[in-house]
């Protein structure tokens, strides 16, 4: 094995003997002048070389390159710099700003036990393979023992007599520090993480801290961040009780990132919640949503899709503005897909939206979810939805856990790179002592005198039937009596009287062909009519009115059962 001083013999290290294979360039033949510079003697007088291109117009003599001192250039570069020699990497030399670094490292020796540093930053298999392969590897930013940050880049060197053996073979090591990058880059990944955890916080305390809780169904959500930098959207999902048994499902999503993202939503969840309240159907309620999100920000939009469910009809009436098809499974596990109408996404405007529905009879299950759950870059979108079908097929049990099963199944990871929100709700088949619990029971009213002391025996019969106690069932016929009696006197045919007992409350609600909405106003003394909504309020946990689809209007109370009556 060659002595190290045979590699810094005379104060540098020749290119003649040692060639360095550097990625990426070419060893250019240097340029020769037909007159030979003369020695470095300069004598008193004598011209500098920057004065003589000055003085004469011509350009002094570069050197070669082969000629350069390369010790007295590496000694002097700022970088760290190590070269080794051999299979087991002996010490050939080491420059002064790794000296200075490190500490001095003794020549010859092996570099395993003599460059421990390079041993704890794991470069030593790096090494072996730059000399098997012959081929320059780099690795960035390693953090060092002495707390700085380096890219190394190991060469390849080979003695110039062109001998193959893995003897004559030498591996260039150079270091440039990159501490203050490092530092920049991991101040700029920690204001990315806080931006995120503050676009996350906001994102879920906009979110429903609690599901209602409705009658008839069971619900469940699910809401997963996007794990990419501050990759959180505007995903949402809401369950509003609407009263009379009905319950309204809201899933959205905001297109764009961020903390502006998940503002937009918060509105127009907050939105959502308020046009819920008038008891409109989704189509108008979605139009609403559309000329308000416009004003929010004319440069976000957003998909949403709108349910109300109503335990009577046993479906699901929705309309959906740009957003994915709601699934339903049915009782016997088959899984249908809500077909169109679909608008725009909301923020667009000019678009007159309209509602469909789907059967949601008990025993369904229905999903509705974000595109996060089912786009993929590498597949089509139907391809997702197809996938999502397939799940949802085979997911049974509670809802949480069909929420479960179904991000799961569409691999959905903390890394994932969009946000997903999931809503399932379940029209539970109630059998066995549930089934006493929920109780429907409905009379068609044909009008004249007649009209009014039937409804009131029929619904004297009815709760009687129920075994509702003494002071709730003369509450709950005279709330029939007046909303049957403000029915006859300002609606027209057909009529009907619907009564429904669920495990927390009785519903009475009266429909008819007319689409004037009753108001609660102050009768004055002497009117002889006026005070029926009145007096309903006043008894009632709570009363409301709404439009019905196909013209005319019904209207509703509630009273809540006593906690032993509900169980």
């Amino acid at each position: 094995m060659p002595a190290a001083d045979d590699y810094t013999r005379q104060g540098f290290v020749n290119f003649t003997r040692w060639s360095a294979r550097l990625p990426g360039t070419q060893r250019r033949a240097a340029a020769r002048t037909e007159q030979t510079a003369s020695p470095d003697r300069r004598g008193e007088g004598s011209v500098p070389a920057a004065r003589v291109e000055q003085l004469t117009g011509e350009t002094p003599p570069v050197p070669p390159v082969d000629e350069l001192r390369v010790r007295e250039v590496l000694d002097r570069v700022p970088s760290l710099v190590a070269l080794v020699h051999g299979p087991d990497h002996r010490i050939a030399y080491v420059n002064d700003a790794y000296t200075t670094a490190f500490g001095v490292r003794p020549l010859g020796e092996r570099a395993r036990e003599a460059l421990p540093e390079l041993d704890a930053l794991g470069l030593f298999p790096l090494l072996d393979q730059v000399q098997r392969s012959g081929k320059p590897r780099t690795v960035k930013s390693r953090k060092a023992p002495d707390g700085r940050c380096y890219t190394f880049t190991c060469t390849p060197v080979a003695q110039g007599d062109g001998k193959g053996g893995t003897d004559g073979r030498g591996v260039l090591v150079f270091a440039t520090d990159v501490t203050d990058h490092a530092e920049a880059a991991e101040r700029l990944r920690a204001s990315e993480r806080r931006q995120r955890e503050t676009a996350v916080t906001l994102q879920r305390s906009l979110l429903p801290q609690e599901l209602e809780e409705p009658d008839d169904l069971r619900v469940a959500a699910t809401y997963h961040p996007g794990g990419t930098e501050a990759a959180v959207g505007g995903d949402w999902y809401d369950v509003i009780t609407l009263g009379g048994g009905r319950t309204a499902l809201v899933i959205g999503d905001v297109m764009g990132r961020g903390v502006r993202a998940a503002a937009v939503m918060g509105q127009l969840r907050t939105a959502v919640r308020a046009y819920a309240r008038l008891d409109l159907p989704p189509h108008e309620v979605l139009q609403l949503l559309d000329g308000l999100a416009a004003e929010i920000d004319a440069n976000q939009i957003a998909t949403c899709a709108y349910a109300v469910h109503d335990p009577n009809e046993g479906k699901l009436v929705y309309a959906s503005a740009g957003h994915l098809p709601i699934l339903v499974r049915d009782e016997n596990g088959t899984v249908l897909r809500a077909d169109e109408p679909t608008g725009p996404p909301l923020g667009t405007g000019g678009w007159m939206h309209a509602s469909g529905s789907i059967p949601l009879s008990p025993g369904s299950t229905a999903v509705l979810y974000t595109d996060g759950l089912v786009e993929r870059r590498d597949a089509d979108l139907d391809e997702g939805i197809a996938a999502l079908e397939r799940a949802l097929a085979g997911a049974t049990g509670t809802p949480q856990v069909v929420c479960d099963r179904l991000v799961r199944s569409a691999g959905v990871t903390p890394d994932h790179d969009d946000d997903v929100a999931v809503l399932v709700l379940q029209h539970p088949a109630r059998t066995g002592p549930e089934s006493e619990l929920f109780r429907n029971a409905a009379l068609e009213l044909l009008g004249g005198i007649e009209a009014a002391p039937r409804a009131r025996a029929f619904a004297s019969g009815v709760l009687t039937s129920w075994r509702f106690p003494t002071d709730l069932h003369d509450l709950g016929v005279l709330a029939t009596s007046e909303l049957v009696a403000n029915s006859l006197q300002h609606g027209t045919p057909p009529m009907r009287l619907r009564l429904r007992r669920t495990d927390r409350r009785l519903i009475i609600e009266v429909t008819d062909g007319d689409d004037h909405l009753p108001r609660r106003r102050r009768a004055e003394p002497g009117d002889e009519s006026g005070r029926g909504i009145a007096i309903v309020a006043t008894i009632a946990s709570s009363w409301g009115c709404r439009r019905t689809p196909g013209g005319g209007k019904a209207v509703w109370c509630e009273f809540a059962l006593p906690r032993a009556q509900a169980t």
